[in-house]
């Protein structure tokens, strides 16, 4: 049976109560995707770059959906507790789809700056939403349409022109219900012309007994001469699959940077899509993978060029133990009207263990001269002279592969523009290698924060 039909079959009965619930500017765009989906499958194994995961097996399992938005609070204490050190941020939090703003964000947003629930800011902005919604994602994409069809609420993060964030702002996804839940998250980005920005942006899954699927789309979208961070950090359960198609569209001599850490998971696919549409613009991709036992993540991205004298860095690096799964499939398309591109990506990855796997695919596409474009990907195991140099200092075996682990994602950390959070990534990714955390996040990655979150209705 096609994986899609469930949630064709469920939007059909209760397009009504979906709309309902939701705001018109988010209804408006529900028709296009149930036609888009009508005709669709989702790709499955063996397709192009469908190695290891595939969206048609991760939607194929039975998951609720809360179209009624009945509200399911989150204990904060229970799931995390946080703290980055020397860092201070504005926090929201989704929980599960429905945002629901910390009172530190209530009371202190800054002038310029709008972080609120999508669904509001369809009511209360409704030109910006009109704009910016749907414009930078493939609506024809399967995966994006069905969070089209079923998405009721989401997040926008807006920063007006000129304004220049002092604090990092943050996001916090956290899935908490009773049942396996599908949560078509969405969430919208926009930094105006000569804005300065900083995100964080954090997964993490307090029932690790319960499947959940974060079925996400997020768009960004960088003006001229913007500056925008973004680090995502997933932290979730093993029976969580995250499916996320990321959509970036870039102006001239914008600046963008996102980085991504996927520290424990269930089965992770993420799709990045970059468009540098302005000239001068630049973007650095950067991310690290850790997975083991049968976790599976996979990172699959497609930058254009489609403007002169633009730039791109991409580092991705995977440690895979047990039976984990990774996939890297990058693509770099520099176009006709891209004359001075300057390009580079580089895949490395480490298999801790005989069992694990790992599929990587670098390529280039270029359709014009003049351009400094270059890609690599090496797959290997750990450095067997150092480790047999560090125990002959007296460092155990296990210590000593923990720490090769980690100097391996030293650089990738060294990326990260955000101040304080560098610090924060290495204790929690020496963590992860010693074993001291399992799945969820005891420690966390936000502020001390006691509150109790219950969405916003």
């Amino acid at each position: 049976m096609n994986s899609l039909q469930q949630y064709l079959d469920i939007y059909t009965g209760e397009r009504d109560l979906i709309d309902a619930h939701s705001a018109p500017l988010l209804n408006r765009l529900r028709p296009e995707a149930y036609e888009v989906l009508s005709s669709a499958t989702l790709p499955a194994h063996g397709d192009e770059n469908y190695v290891h995961t595939s969206p048609a097996d991760i939607y194929a399992f039975d998951y609720g959906l809360n179209l009624s938005r009945l509200a399911f609070p989150a204990d904060t204490a229970r799931t995390f507790r946080c703290g980055v050190p020397n860092m201070s941020t504005l926090l929201g939090v989704v929980v599960n789809d429905t945002f629901a703003p910390s009172r530190t964000l209530r009371d202190n947003c800054p002038q310029g700056v709008s972080f609120l629930s999508l669904r509001r800011a369809a009511i209360e902005m409704p030109q910006l939403v009109e704009r910016a919604y749907g414009s930078a994602a493939d609506l024809s994409d399967p995966a994006t349409a069905l969070n089209t069809l079923l998405c009721q609420d989401g997040v926008l993060i807006h920063i007006a022109e000129g304004v220049r964030l002092e604090k990092p702002l943050q996001l916090v996804n956290i899935f908490s219900a009773p049942t396996s839940l599908l949560a078509p998250r969405r969430v919208l980005i926009v930094a105006e012309r000569g804005s300065s920005a900083e995100i964080l942006i954090c997964d993490h899954t307090q029932d690790n007994s319960t499947h959940y699927l974060d079925a996400n789309v997020t768009e960004i979208i960088v003006a001229e001469d913007a500056r925008l961070d973004v680090c995502h950090i997933e932290e979730s359960s093993a029976l969580t699959a995250r499916h996320a198609n990321i959509y970036v569209r870039q102006a001239e001599r914008s600046d963008f940077h996102f980085t991504e850490a996927t520290l424990t998971c269930g089965t992770t696919r993420n799709n990045f899509s970059i468009d540098l549409s302005g000239a001068e613009a630049s973007a650095q991709l950067a991310s690290m993978a850790i997975a083991s036992g049968r976790q599976t993540v996979d990172n699959n991205i497609v930058l254009r060029h489609l403007a002169p004298h633009t730039s791109s860095r991409q580092h991705f690096k995977y440690v895979l133990d047990d039976e984990a799964r990774g996939t890297f499939s990058g693509r770099i398309l520099v176009s006709a009207k891209a004359p001075y591109t300057d390009a580079f990506q580089t895949n490395r990855n480490i298999l801790a263990s005989s069992t694990a796997r790992m599929h990587t695919k670098p390529q280039l596409e270029i359709y014009t001269d003049d351009v400094k474009c270059s890609h690599g990907a090496t797959t290997g195991q750990l450095d067997s002279e150092a480790l047999f140099y560090m125990q002959t200092r007296g460092i155990p075996e296990a210590e000593a592969r923990h720490m090769l682990m980690q100097a391996f994602m030293a650089d990738v950390i060294d990326t990260v523009r955000i101040e304080g959070l560098r610090d924060r990534l290495r204790h929690l990714v020496e963590r992860r290698f010693t074993a001291r955390h399992a799945s969820g996040c005891t420690e966390g990655c936000m502020p001390n924060c006691n509150e109790h979150f219950t969405p916003q209705q």
